[in-house]
């Protein structure tokens, strides 16, 4: 640690709070490999290690922490055992901080080589691995069942959606977490966070301040750094390759698509149903040749056409306000195959519209310069009247422009219904920045710095476009294996039972200053309904199976509030503005009935109980603020 005074640490709240160690347990175990554990914390601890089910989310950079700190300890070595589930595979930038993977791994399951790896340096582990998302979509792998059976969950994950869920699940099931990451730019920040049953908030129950953005603005029109071109590259990617793509696809594979898009408000509809139709009939590509000219066009368009528009708007000497003035006043460029930078981008950007389509590619620069001769460049004139947003607040004012409904509708006609399109292929492109023959990294280079060009920024080269289009965070493993280590100080206390809440500590520390900074985790918040006091760990439990109309009364006579409005995810049961008709068919059927029919899906197999979202009224008819879940048991 970059530090030149004495650092003390201490951890003494992770040992037995039951009674002094017997001489006789500390030296149980003494030729085994636990010896040393066991002398701190006694052989019965040992044996709940051995017996503990635990769930690791996640095989990256924690991950692998985790797993090795696991197998070290002993967890899951007797009857118990731990899950590792990790859909991604193992990258080349993954080999200098995720110590599990080696070289001749890339390309392989990082949960199934890091279980592996790690079954080496403790065979008596046993280690149960897979390569499902956790999420809504994977709840028939991932069953309450299977929740039941776990002693706890340890995430190492990477974003937020995820993190949610399963502390979701976590509360839902009253399992432990322990949440866990790191960041910053040099990633050696690092922080965790325990969640304890009955005793802590949730992950889910504060949130960080959202992350610094580039202004949509200072991307589109006034960039002034390497890092604003790149960012436009690699939105320029999303948008070219997968988003309308995607949009093409769903028209292509959902009749509800158009119906579904004209409900979307201001100028999505407009703008979707455009690209759907430029990409299905305007622009359709039927050889490598229409890819190339495609290509050659679109390089005329951002890096001339719209360089010369934006200085026609705002012309070097403009000052109008502040906040359009140049920071670094464009140019156009002018297209030259003779150039390598220029050539690169028609090659990259040509292949990966082929890719999207079938089309089988081609990176022969010379065949590709013949065909470029044969393209034809309209000639650009610039046009009065063209507004350019120069601040955040102007953005939507400009977007309004295209709310028409008439003109999404009359696009929606023009365009063919899909029994007449069996024969285009649409392959979205998912962004893989360790591929180096798909193409992606060659376009985010060649238009970030083409776009960087035109704003005489200093260009990047391949490795530093990598780090920041590929959001890589360059993290020293000294911070994960910190990181690691303090989890594991905390899943001491959990498989002790430590049951008190000051006993427990979150974790926050920064080695570059250094800091370390440690906290109680914060006391779940209670709340008083009608005398009956809950916090976000409480849920009430009914039995089925009942009618829509007993539900409503079991509340009404129980709990003595009166249910305004009732939802099982994102499917509206009952409300009390449902028109009369729809209400009294719905009051009469069994619940388990009410939400297939809502949701029009059925209950799957594997759901042991629906879980419902309460609004109420108590006695006093006033509103109910955090009301609890129900768990709605379903008849075996």
């Amino acid at each position: 640690m970059p530090i030149q005074q004495w650092f003390y640490f201490d951890a003494l709240e992770c040992l037995p709070q039951t009674g002094d160690i017997t001489e006789r347990s500390a030296n149980a175990l003494a030729k085994t490999r636990y010896a040393a554990q066991a002398c701190v914390f006694g052989a019965d601890v040992q044996e709940k290690l051995a017996s503990q089910k635990y769930f690791l989310v996640g095989a990256g950079a924690i991950g692998c922490e985790l797993l090795k700190n696991f197998a070290m300890m002993g967890l899951g070595t007797g009857g118990g055992c731990v899950y590792v589930t990790d859909m991604d595979i193992i990258e080349r930038s993954n080999l200098n901080r995720q110590f599990l993977f080696r070289p001749w791994d890339v390309g392989q399951l990082k949960s199934v080589t890091a279980a592996k790896a790690v079954a080496r340096m403790n065979p008596e582990v046993k280690i149960i691995s897979n390569c499902h998302r956790v999420g809504p979509d994977s709840e028939h792998i991932y069953t309450d069942d299977f929740f039941g059976t776990l002693d706890g969950v340890a995430n190492a994950l990477d974003n937020v959606d995820s993190r949610t869920y399963i502390d979701l699940r976590c509360v839902q099931m009253n399992k432990p977490l322990l949440e866990s990451g790191t960041l910053a730019n040099l990633g050696t920040k690092g922080n965790v966070q325990v969640v304890v049953p009955r005793l802590s908030e949730s992950y889910s129950s504060s949130h960080d301040p959202p992350e610094k953005s580039i202004p949509i603005c200072t991307l589109k029109h006034f960039p002034n750094a390497i890092e604003h071109t790149l960012q436009w590259a690699r939105d320029e990617f999303e948008g070219l390759f997968k988003q309308r793509p995607e949009e093409a696809l769903k028209y292509l594979e959902d009749p509800t698509f158009v119906e579904n898009t004209l409900k979307l408000q201001s100028d999505q509809p407009v703008e979707i149903l455009a690209s759907v139709k430029q990409e299905l009939v305007d622009e359709r590509p039927r050889s490598f040749a229409d890819c190339v000219a495609w290509a050659r066009l679109h390089f005329e368009s951002q890096y001339s056409n719209q360089i010369k528009q934006l200085l026609y708007n705002f012309p070097k000497d403009h000052v109008r306000q502040p906040t359009c003035c140049f920071r670094r006043c464009p140019h156009p460029i002018e297209f030259d195959a003779g150039e390598e930078l220029h050539m690169d981008y028609i090659v990259a950007a040509a292949n990966l519209r082929a890719a999207v389509y079938g089309i089988r590619n081609c990176t022969d620069r010379q065949e590709i310069g013949r065909i470029l001769e044969r393209v034809k460049v309209p000639l650009f004139v610039p046009k009065s009247g063209v507004q350019i947003s120069v601040t955040e607040s102007d953005a939507p004012s400009r977007a309004a422009g295209l709310d028409d409904p008439d003109r999404a509708t009359n696009i929606a006609k023009e365009l063919p219904p899909p029994f007449k399109l069996v024969d285009v292929s649409i392959m979205p492109q998912e962004f893989e920045k360790d591929d180096d023959t798909n193409f992606h990294m060659d376009f985010i280079v060649a238009a970030s710095n083409l776009r960087a060009a035109n704003y005489d920024i200093q260009p990047a080269d391949r490795h530093h476009s990598k780090l920041i289009a590929g959001k890589i965070i360059p993290a020293i493993a000294t911070t994960t294996s910190l990181v690691a280590g303090l989890v594991c100080l905390e899943l001491y206390k959990l498989v002790q039972g430590h049951n008190k809440l000051e006993l427990y500590r979150n974790s926050f520390v920064n080695l570059a200053l250094p800091f370390f900074g440690f906290t109680e985790p914060i006391a779940a918040k209670k709340s008083t309904i009608n005398g009956r006091e809950y916090t976000l760990w409480d849920h009430i439990e009914v039995e089925g199976e009942l009618t829509l109309q007993q539900f409503l009364d079991y509340f009404k006579t129980k709990y003595e509030v009166e249910i305004t409005m009732l939802s099982h995810g994102l499917s509206m049961v009952y409300s009390f503005t449902l028109p009369p008709p729809k209400l009294s068919e719905r009051l009469d059927l069994p619940m388990s009935e009410v939400v297939a029919q809502v949701s029009k899906k059925p209950i799957e197999p594997h759901v042991r109980n629906l879980i419902f979202e309460l609004l109420c009224n108590d006695k006093n008819g006033e509103d109910i603020e955090d009301m609890p879940p129900v768990h709605y048991l379903l008849p075996k």
